[in-house]
């Protein structure tokens, strides 16, 4: 059964706009599944079948004249491909490419440098709570095959099978070389870390190498939307703020696999990294759909060296709004996003917790569910 995704307004908004379109995303999350669905007129050109890709290699001049709207999976695969879009699009300027990828264009450089001002992107996450139940994507993490599939995938055995695949097979097909062995230790450290201010050298001495080294890897991680590396916000504040960004493993699926946490709801609140599994879901949640609407939209974290924060700092529809999230609403959250909101002159802000409802609790401060906040702040879930 095939599942409608959100993305669709989108995604239909940039071919309206651009000839080519790249759809960006974690292997996985579904995006051979949309474009199907969402484009069933486009012809397909799937490169991890190798008859498809050697086709394509040696026939692509006449497989792009013979099709007028094709989509291209695993784009990353055939990196010799972008020029030869380039100058077909120049030639077909009424033709349609859709591009499907699990790399970022920083990864596979020639996208950006061959198809610059040709393409626009789109980047898929995995489920979001206005598609689905959110308590079952929180425990058990968002990828499709954990929910829609039939038979439903477990993810006891889909998700150690789906890391063997990223570490053994995809990074080493974008030309990386580096030890699986040495890249899961690394992602385990990271997920004991979860949400922590990001310290190379530290992770780089529990592994036996280097902080560039460290830094080298996990950019691979962010380029193949695996770990989120959260950029501390920097303000004229006078005061002295935190350079260093937070990180993150982005499903909240593999964290819990990582951390050996039980796929259950009892085992999830029990566990330490409870609150930070909860915050990595909910700014995930935020900032796809966030981007959906407001492709300029931008995530930070804030904080100063004398304590104040935020957990979540949105820039979306040229407003800057502050996000706690917490799984239970306390003073001392209420009084954190008040002092934060002093400092950046903010207006309004949001407390994210597990409770039902939403409240206004102080001039300017809101709580409530995340389904809530979503709600309050995106015109998207008002559709859905």
């Amino acid at each position: 059964m095939l599942h409608p995704r959100i993305a669709q307004a989108r995604l239909m908004s940039l071919l309206k706009q651009f000839p080519i379109v790249t759809l960006l995303g974690l292997r996985q999350v579904g995006k051979s599944t949309f474009a199907r669905w969402a484009l069933p007129e486009f012809d397909i050109f799937d490169l991890e079948n190798p008859t498809a890709l050697l086709r394509l290699e040696t026939d692509g001049e006449i497989i792009l004249e013979q099709s007028k709207k094709l989509i291209i999976d695993e784009a990353q695969r055939l990196p010799s491909l972008f020029p030869l879009l380039r100058s077909h699009i120049d030639r077909h300027q009424t033709r349609k490419i859709v591009l499907l990828g699990s790399a970022s264009p920083k990864l596979v450089k020639k996208i950006s440098e061959s198809l610059a001002g040709r393409t626009g992107f789109l980047e898929l996450g995995c489920i979001s709570i206005l598609e689905t139940n959110q308590e079952p994507l929180w425990i058990k993490g968002a990828f499709p095959r954990l929910h829609w599939s039939r038979p439903m995938a477990s993810p006891e055995d889909w998700l150690p099978a789906f890391l063997r695949t990223y570490l053994e097979q995809d990074i080493p097909q974008l030309g990386f070389r580096i030890s699986s062995q040495k890249m899961i230790r690394l992602l385990s450290m990271v997920a004991h870390a979860q949400g922590s201010i990001c310290n190379l050298s530290e992770l780089g001495g529990s592994l036996g190498i280097d902080y560039h080294s460290v830094s080298h890897i996990l950019d691979i991680f962010e380029g193949t939307f695996l770990v989120r590396r959260l950029q501390p916000y920097f303000a004229n504040l006078g005061k002295r703020l935190v350079k260093s960004p937070k990180i993150y493993i982005r499903d909240t699926g593999i964290l819990h696999h990582l951390l050996g946490i039980p796929f259950n709801k009892k085992a999830l609140l029990a566990h330490p990294k409870a609150g930070a599994s909860f915050e990595t879901f909910c700014i995930e949640q935020i900032v796809n759909l966030a981007r959906l609407e407001d492709p300029a939209a931008e995530a930070f974290f804030f904080r100063t060296q004398t304590g104040v924060e935020v957990d979540l700092l949105l820039k979306f529809d040229g407003e800057l709004i502050p996000i706690e999230i917490k799984m239970s609403l306390s003073a001392q959250s209420i009084e954190r996003l008040e002092r934060a909101m002093g400092y950046l002159s903010l207006r309004r802000g949001f407390i994210v917790h597990m409770a039902a409802g939403l409240a206004d609790i102080r001039r300017g401060i809101r709580a409530g569910s995340l389904a809530q906040v979503i709600s309050c702040l995106f015109r998207i879930a008002k559709k859905a």
